[in-house]
Formats: structure tokens, sequence, C-alpha cells
């Protein structure tokens, strides 16, 4: 039925004034604002007339190109309508994000520095002379300190290290040199490379015997026994294995391209041979992971991460199936090993880490928090500070204002750990620090986290930067009351990156059983980067000491305590 305002209008003209929901009819043209609504002819119209429905709304068969409509609640439409912008706001700035991190990602940097800007606004010099008031006489003690003359830094090439062998080329002068005096020497240094090359080791074992007194015979052949060999009856010796392995899992050389360099110097390798070398190698370094685990584990504080791996599943040519390797890092000990797992699951960290008691730092990935893990009052779980950090940096472009001040705030909590870094402080002194200027910045940030939790769209990136940071602060936060734990994980982050860059080269493993080989690899030169050792030195002598190396004596040959 149409208003009262409406009931002097001629049949067919447009009735649309926000009250009727409208639907198009066969005579738009008279409708001015292109809604279709239109006034009923015979102003009654019984329900008999609709023979049919559109939208859900009926539609009279009788009166042809006339549709007639029925009352709708505005404030209800006007709600919905309001719920449907928010959806579709949120909607819209979800996909700006990610549409952004993704360009970010392809094209943008990989830097997460954060250099806060200074106030760009002008002053009204005007406002100033208008407000200017004398001022105030300032009385101040001077005092003038002459600054020492500061060292000058030696400029120039550095010194090439002393430990190198060197050559001596004697350049005499083309003169005749009878009869003069040497008075001194020039001498210039230039470093050189001679390129690794293959050898063979022979072990030659005279053959002895003592000759029967009759002299027609021998009774007994007297020989050398050969050394333990770390493959036994295999060609390869320490120094090649060694090399193959710092190539591969160092220096990210696949084994396809360790093959095209030894065929330059004529000798022919298979991918086959070289892996069944790896696997019996593998063999033997196991009771020294074995023992790397159960150090890092015996300790009070681990820090965790896990990185994905492509594994070839076996069933299809081509196919793979993303296996992990999960690392677990002992800052006291600065020693770390890694764990492949088929998947990201609980399985692994909730076998590996059954009697761990102490400290797990993580990033906050929901595994650690199952009841077997994080669940445990034996183990005390704390997240990472670079993670929260992390969702705030991307924010930026997002919500500037609240993303700034919070890693403004952050930037106080990490110049604490740099000074304290930089003076060499104690786990006591350091404690002491936190305690006095870290910890009030840390309350500060989780009431500005609560104020603004209910200011943001959850969907947004600054929403989610916060949602991710509250339910955690209390975790983020444990680093401010013991001086011997980290305010982030980044050492095991940067102790994975190397396993990215190996897997941009040889790409995956080929099996499950290469995945656990690999993460064995990786243990123990890990650990040797840790510990400044030299890993080709380390694994050429490991092998061969090992054989005969006794169960109590493995934690010796770790690399925190490996001596050459």
């Amino acid at each position: 039925m149409a208003s009262e305002k409406d009931r002097g209008k001629s049949p067919g003209e447009c009735l649309h004034n926000g009250l009727y929901r409208c639907l198009p009819a066969a005579n738009p043209e008279k409708c001015k604002d292109k809604s279709f609504a239109f006034r009923d002819q015979k102003k009654k119209v019984s329900y008999s007339h609709f023979g049919r429905f559109s939208n859900g709304l009926p539609v009279c068969l009788n009166l042809p190109g006339i549709v007639h409509l029925h009352r709708v609640d505005q404030s209800a439409y006007i709600v919905k309508l309001e719920a449907q912008n928010k959806l579709l706001l949120e909607q819209v700035t979800l996909l700006t994000y990610e549409l952004r991190d993704m360009k970010r990602m392809l094209f943008g940097r990989k830097s997460e520095r954060f250099l806060p800007l200074p106030p760009t606004a002008q002053l009204n010099l005007a406002e100033l002379m208008a407000e200017a008031v004398p001022p105030p006489i300032i009385t101040q003690e001077v005092k003038v300190i002459k600054k020492q003359a500061t060292e000058v830094k030696p400029t120039g090439r550095h010194a090439l290290p002393a430990h190198l062998p060197k050559v001596d080329i004697v350049q005499e002068p083309m003169e005749d040199t009878s009869g003069l005096e040497k008075i001194g020497e020039e001498i210039t240094e230039q470093l050189d490379y001679t390129p690794g090359k293959l050898l063979v080791r022979r072990y030659i074992r005279p053959k002895y015997a003592k000759v029967v007194t009759d002299g027609t015979g021998y009774t007994e052949v007297i020989i050398a026994p050969l050394p333990d060999f770390p493959i036994e009856k295999g060609i390869p010796a320490p120094g090649l294995l060694a090399q193959i392995l710092v190539d591969k899992h160092v220096d990210h050389l696949p084994i396809y391209r360790q093959i095209k360099r030894y065929q330059r110097d004529g000798v022919k390798l298979s991918a086959s041979t070289i892996s069944g070398w790896l696997d019996a190698t593998a063999d033997l370094l196991q009771p020294l992971g074995k023992e790397l685990i159960k150090v890092v584990l015996g300790g009070d504080y681990v820090q965790a991460d896990e990185t994905p791996l492509p594994v070839l599943n076996g069933e299809t040519k081509g196919a793979a199936h993303t296996g992990y390797l999960w690392a677990y890092h002992s800052p006291p000990d600065q020693l770390i090993f890694y764990d492949f797992q088929p998947g990201r699951g609980k399985e692994g960290p909730v076998h590996l880490l059954k009697d761990y008691s102490g400290y797990l730092q993580t990033d906050g990935h929901g595994v650690y928090e199952h009841a077997s893990i994080g669940g445990r009052k034996e183990i005390t779980l704390m997240h990472c500070m670079a993670h929260a950090r992390r969702y705030f940096e991307k924010a930026l472009d997002n919500d500037k204002p609240r993303a700034e001040h919070f890693l403004t705030e952050l930037r106080l909590l990490y110049a604490i750990e740099r000074r304290a870094k930089e003076a060499a402080m104690s786990a006591g002194q350091l404690l002491d620090l936190r305690r006095l200027e870290a910890q009030p910045v840390l309350h500060r940030l989780k009431a500005w986290l609560q104020e603004n939790y209910s200011q943001v769209l959850p969907k947004s990136p600054i929403g989610k930067a916060i949602a991710y940071s509250l339910p955690r602060w209390d975790r983020l936060s444990l680093y401010a009351t013991d001086g011997r734990l980290l305010i982030d994980n980044n050492p095991v982050e940067n102790a994975i990156r190397p396993v990215a860059l190996g897997r941009k080269n040889f790409l995956f493993a080929g099996s499950n059983e290469g995945g656990k080989r690999l993460a064995l690899f990786y243990s123990l030169l890990a650990s040797c980067k840790k510990q400044q050792v030299n890993p080709w030195e380390y694994l050429k002598d490991i092998p061969g000491r090992l054989p005969t190396t006794k169960t109590s004596q493995l934690r010796q040959m770790l690399p925190d305590r490996w001596k050459h």
C-alpha cells in the first residue's frame, strides 16, 4: 500500500521513497531513480493476483510490467547494510594486505629494520613570536675538558695471515751486481690459490716371514695391520669424505656439481657411489649424534624452531611431500641438533622432549602448547619477541601510528640487550638491568595492547599483530625474569638459514632416511660453526677416531670439546 503522501500520484508513477524493496518492471523508463517501484493502478490488490515470486517478492500477473512491493523495516535494513559494509571492509583490508605482502616477498626488501622518523611538522614562526616570553636567566658552570687526540686507525691493506705457507720468488736485477753491496730488499706479497686436487694414498705394508731352519718353507708371516678406515674396504679417505660433506652442507654444493668438478680432474664418480659413502659415514657418526642430543636436552634452556624440507615420496616420480627439520639449540653450550620428521605435527617434539626439564623458547607454534610439552610442569614455555615484532613491522602500511608506537618501544628493550652485551655483563648484572629498565617497558606495552585490542579490525594486519602478541605477552616477557635467557629466538633462526640455502640448491631429500641423514650432518656442522671449529678438519679427524672411541668418551668428541 502507498503512503498518504503518495496517494495523489498517477498510476505507473515511481513510488520509490526508501520504504519499498524494488524490483525491475517492464516499463523502467518511468522510474526516475532506476529502482523500478510502481504504484498499484487498482489501489487494492489481493494476494490472488500474485502468481509467481521474484527474489522472494510477489509479482502481479494481472498487471503486466507493474510490480507490487511490501513495506520494509528501514532500521533493520540499515543495520544489515552496515554489517555487510563492515564485512566487506574487512575483506578488502585483508586482501590488500595479502597482495602487498606477496609483492614484498617477490620484489621488495627482506630486511625488517625499523628506524622511527623524526616529526616532520614545521614550526609556525608567527605563532612562536606571538607567544614569545622573555627567556629565563640561567647560570651555568662551564668546564673545559681538553680532548685527547684519537688514535689514527691504520689505512691500506690488511696484513695477510701469518700461518699461510709462503713461496719466495727472488727477482734479481738484470744488471751485473758483482762487487755491489746489498743494502736491503723490498718484499711484495700476493695472495694466491692452488685448486684442491685429488691424490691416491697408498698404504704399503712389507711382509716378513720366519724361514724354517732347513730352508724349505716359512713358519710365520709378519705384516702390519691396516689402520681403521671410516668405511671398511672403501676407497674414500677421511679427507675426501670431509670435503664432500662440507661442500654439500656448508657451501651448499649439490652432489651432481661435485661429480662434475671431479671429472675435470679425470676421476669419474657416480651419484650412487657417493650416496653409499654418505650412508656409511652417517652410520659411523650416529653415536656422536645421539650424544649431541643428550647434551643439548640435558641442559635447562633450549630454543626450538622448524624449517620445511621437500622429500621425494618414492611412489610417484617427481612427487614430493613436505618434511620438516626441527632445530633444538642450547644457548649455554652453543650446540645445536636437528631432528627430521615427515610432518609438522606434535609427534617429533613430544617424543624428544618427554624427559626434558627447563625453559623452552619457541615462536608460538601451537604444537608446543600440547599437554605433553608446554603443558608439563617441568617445562616453562616462553616465546620469541622477534616474532611479535615481525607482525607489527608488516603492519606499518596498515596502521602506521600504532605499529610505530609498538616498534619504538621495542627498540628500547633491544637497546638494553645491546648495552649488556657490549659491556659483557654477567647473568646477575643483566637481570638487575632488566628489572630496572626493561620490565617497566614490558608492563607499559601490555597495557597498550589491552587498550587497543578492541579498537582495530580483527583481520587487519595491526589487528593480527595485537591478537598474536597479547595472549602470549606473559611468555614474551618471561626473559626479563632470568639473566640467562634471551629476548628472542634469533640464534636458532640463524642456525637454520644454511638449511634454507642448501634447499635452494639440492632442492629435496631423496627419502625420509635421507632426511634423517641430512639432519645428522647439519647437526654436527652447525655446532662446528657455533664453536668456530673448522668443519673440514673436524670431519677429517673424527671418523678415523670413532671406531676406537668408548661410549664414555663421546662427549669429548663433540665440537665444543674437540681437540685436534
